[in-house]
């Protein structure tokens, strides 16, 4: 199960567009803007669908044309944006469509469909459990939103492909909650977090304490294991700036959650290939990272090493090292394909063109040498790329469609480099393609 976060930030997102409060302008400093809370799962389900989600999808590099299912929340205006229905209806959609809610969500969307739209709306309160496509939806009570009749919910979202928790908005879940997620065993919960340091707020969100209290609980029935992934979304100014709040959320073994994250979650004995694609400074290792953003330790495989009396380089090196997680280990070298087959946790490796040079360095090709050998070290790691036991994603430039180099070296790197890519991509289940920091998904042959 893939859940793309179109969003994570509360109703004003964070940084608050009017506000300069030391919180928000660290988050506009950093470049770290979050918009209204939604997720995106598998490119089919939408759980929530505020006024910023449709375009949110587009600006990260994902149509919404394939979604079957909308699943709101409550009948707050930052988690219902009726205008989507009617974006569809204009798009003359002819698929079916299911949108699920509790009623004061669900009302406010019946007058923005057609007559003839293959709309079906479910109106769901907590108990229910609903069957959409692969998806089994429990609906489950929050403690939130009095002023819309108190029938906002949370749901227990499960597939073939793992389970998962989205659990926005709500205060300290009720009692009833608490039960029913008992030993479910979660492979990830998204738990709002709205109020940071600040408790005056009655009993609707979390502060950052009430989380803690809500998580321990959720630890102590068995919903939430060391494996699973504590991503807390909904956020807003209230809170300390990012690497305070993770200091924070990591005694309670979470993390805060960032617009156009990909999480990945995969049912016991499943493993996923991933190839990211992009020309220079197009974003593609950053992006490549963020895929693996919530595994606890991941195996980070630098391809490039080391060049004594390269300062620039040097440079590149640590800023790579600066942003990934303390918890990663790197290991320096061009040894990818053991590294593939032996991997115990999730592996990053950056990149398959630095990589390609090293083997074209074994060999001598630069100076005559025969292809035989790089061939075979190509096939050897494609061998190992099928047969890795644990989550892979690779990293590689695409050299394709620049300028033609000027020498005959570097023609035969860019040709070779582009049957690699080509053979890579057919062996993996996710191709993104980077242009300009933005990701591209590209479709399967």
């Amino acid at each position: 199960m893939e859940i793309l976060l179109l969003g994570t930030g509360s109703a004003d997102g964070w940084p608050n567009p009017f506000c300069r409060c030391a919180s928000c302008r660290w988050a506009a400093d950093a470049g770290q803007i979050r918009g209204q809370t939604a997720a995106l799962v598998d490119d089919i389900l939408l759980l929530d669908c505020g006024p910023e989600a449709p375009r949110s999808a587009m600006r990260h590099g994902r149509t919404l044309a394939g979604v079957k299912h909308i699943l709101f929340t409550h009948g707050h205006w930052d988690h219902v944006g009726t205008m989507a229905l009617l974006m569809r209806h204009w798009s003359a959609a002819s698929e079916p469509l299911d949108v699920v809610g509790p009623r004061s969500a669900i009302d406010q969307c019946r007058n923005w469909v057609a007559p003839d739209d293959p709309v079906r709306f479910i109106e769901v309160v907590p108990g229910d459990d609903v069957r959409l496509g692969a998806y089994r939806v429990r609906v489950l009570a929050a403690a939130h939103g009095a002023d819309i009749g108190g029938d906002a919910v949370l749901y227990d979202l499960e597939t073939v492909g793992g389970r998962i928790f989205w659990a926005t908005d709500t205060g300290p879940l009720p009692a009833e909650t608490q039960a029913a997620i008992a030993g479910a065993d979660f492979d990830a919960v998204f738990l709002e977090e709205t109020f940071g340091n600040y408790t005056g707020h009655g009993t609707e969100h979390h502060d950052l304490p009430a989380f803690a209290a809500t998580v321990a609980a959720m630890r102590s029935s068995g919903a939430v294991v060391d494996t699973t992934d504590v991503v807390a979304v909904h956020l807003s100014h209230h809170n300390p700036i990012e690497p305070e709040l993770t200091g924070v959320l990591s005694n309670s073994g979470a993390r805060p959650g960032r617009d156009g994250e990909v999480v990945q979650v995969a049912a016991a004995g499943t493993s996923t290939r991933t190839l990211v694609l992009g020309g220079a400074r197009s974003g593609k290792s950053a992006h490549a990272e963020a895929l693996l953003a919530a595994e606890s330790a991941v195996t980070y495989l630098a391809t490039g090493g080391v060049r004594e009396g390269d300062p620039e380089w040097a440079e590149r090196v640590r800023l790579h090292r600066a942003r990934r997680p303390a918890s990663w280990r790197t290991i320096e070298g061009s040894d990818a394909a053991e590294q593939l087959r032996t991997a115990e946790n999730p592996l990053l490796l950056d990149c398959l063109g630095t990589w390609l040079t090293a083997r074209m360095d074994l060999h001598g090709v630069w100076d005559g040498g025969a292809l035989d050998g790089v061939h075979g070290d190509i096939d050897e790691l494609l061998a190992a790329w099928r047969a890795c036991p644990a989550r892979a994603v690779a990293v590689s430039n695409e050299v394709g469609s620049g300028v033609v180099p000027a020498t005959a070296s570097g023609r035969l790197f860019r040709d070779l480099l582009g049957v690699l890519n080509a053979r890579i991509a057919a062996e993996s289940d996710d191709v993104v393609l980077m242009v300009a920091g933005r990701p591209l998904r590209l479709p399967a042959q």
